[in-house]
């Protein structure tokens, strides 16, 4: 009896011993279960927080028109007295302009060859030109359109030299291959903190040939530049295109001299350039050529083959600049007529994207106030200028410049479109302020 009590005993033992067994290993099953699920959710956690990104950043792109110089804007400029020249007088009521911008660019359709100076056909200007250009604010110049080789090659390696001198950046066209090869003609410059791929191109060059030892000195976009000038080059312009996504700056911009003169709309042959850039990667196409305003497209959007939309700017063309073109010279319209085009460009950090946020223009008169009269040639503020009169100050504005200016206004509004007129934007600005 006392034997079955024991074994029932050591039983009972047994399986106390093997629950207890069971009942730690459980107890660490569902500690170790309970850690690994604090782990996850600990993990959880912090993927769900919100990933930092800088604020994003805006700039400021002004954009002006040809830059040339005619036999009486050189005239003009000379200072006999002290036998220099000086462009500055043109420039004082434009320069604020430039000077508020981050970065200003503009197409330079002059040479700089040295004397003796030159205007139309095949211009030659002083070098004071460069120097007063970057004195009121310009950076960077196109040096890519129909009158980069009026000097021949030797020109063109003299006018780079002088824009070197002068600080002046410049693309479009090169001293040596190599100075080509080193970035594919490409200029990456930091636009108030933005950075972008200036690209330069020209249809042709007015007939003068290129040596086949120097085809590298100038940026064409089409093969066929000494005949007709409307078959492009897509092999280059692809390439170019592609190296200048590979630089990963944030916006390519293409500065391009296309269309025909005095037309005041685009046509079919630059839509289909403008058309090829974007698709290929342009953000910005900045035109010149037509010496008259062209239309802006804010949002000109392309169709790539694979469905998919790709959308850039387009400005076909300012117009002249600096020029002594007006109706009464070559019997067009608005051939004095242009403007600063202002374009805001962002960039946002958390999705990687530069884009032009804002898109303003400052209407311009090119004044001529006839041969003889002190300071002949003004880049007139049109605003600035109707404003002083309307107030009584007859000091530079006359009934007769006033009723010019309100034709320059007219002008950039039924061409470039007055929605983008600065005084229009600013007065959106403030009534959603």
């Amino acid at each position: 009896m006392n034997r079955k009590i024991l074994s029932f005993a050591l039983i009972l033992v047994v399986i106390c011993a093997l629950l207890i067994a069971l009942g730690i290993r459980q107890d660490n099953k569902s500690g170790s279960s309970s850690h690994k699920e604090t782990g996850s959710d600990q993990i959880k956690q912090e993927q769900k927080e919100p990933t930092e990104y800088p604020d994003p950043i805006t700039a400021t792109l002004a954009v002006c028109g040809d830059v040339m110089s005619h036999s009486p804007q050189t005239k003009d400029a000379y200072d006999a007295a002290t036998d220099t020249y000086s462009y500055m007088n043109c420039f004082q009521q434009v320069a604020p302009w430039i000077q508020q911008a981050d970065y200003a660019v503009a197409n330079f359709e002059t040479t700089l060859n040295g004397p003796p100076y030159s205007g139309y056909p095949q211009f030659c200007a002083p070098d004071a030109l460069a120097y007063n250009m970057k004195e009121i604010g310009f950076d960077l110049v196109s040096t890519a359109n129909n009158h980069s080789m009026d000097k021949g090659f030797n020109g063109v390696v003299r006018t780079l030299d002088t824009l070197d001198a002068a600080g002046l950046e410049h693309v479009g066209s090169y001293r040596t291959q190599a100075e080509f090869d080193e970035n594919k003609g490409i200029q990456v410059v930091d636009v108030g903190g933005i950075q972008v791929a200036f690209l330069s191109y020209t249809y042709g060059t007015n007939g003068i040939p290129i040596n086949d030892s120097n085809l590298f000195c100038l940026n064409r976009f089409n093969t066929d530049y000494m005949a007709e000038c409307s078959t492009l080059d897509e092999t280059k312009l692809k390439a170019e295109l592609a190296h200048a996504e590979s630089l990963e700056a944030d916006a390519i911009a293409v500065m391009i001299h296309w269309g025909i003169e005095y037309q005041f709309t685009q046509n079919d042959y630059q839509n289909q350039v403008a058309d090829f850039l974007i698709a290929n990667g342009a953000d910005i196409i900045l035109g010149s050529h037509s010496h008259v305003p062209q239309p802006i497209q804010a949002e000109r959007t392309v169709t790539l083959p694979d469905g998919s939309t790709r959308t850039g700017f387009v400005s076909y063309s300012l117009g002249n600049f600096v020029s002594n073109q007006s109706p009464a010279t070559v019997n067009v319209n608005y051939t004095d007529t242009t403007a600063v085009l202002n374009l805001e460009l962002t960039k946002d950090f958390e999705t990687g994207e530069t884009t032009v946020t804002n898109v303003n223009y400052v209407p311009l008169l090119v004044l001529n106030r006839g041969a003889g009269a002190g300071d002949q040639y003004i880049i007139m503020d049109v605003h600035a200028g109707m404003k002083a009169y309307e107030s009584g100050d007859t000091s530079l504005v006359s009934a007769n410049v006033y009723s010019k200016l309100q034709y320059a206004l007219e002008g950039c509004h039924n061409i470039l479109g007055q929605q983008y007129d600065i005084q229009n934007t600013q007065a959106q600005t403030a009534e959603s302020a």
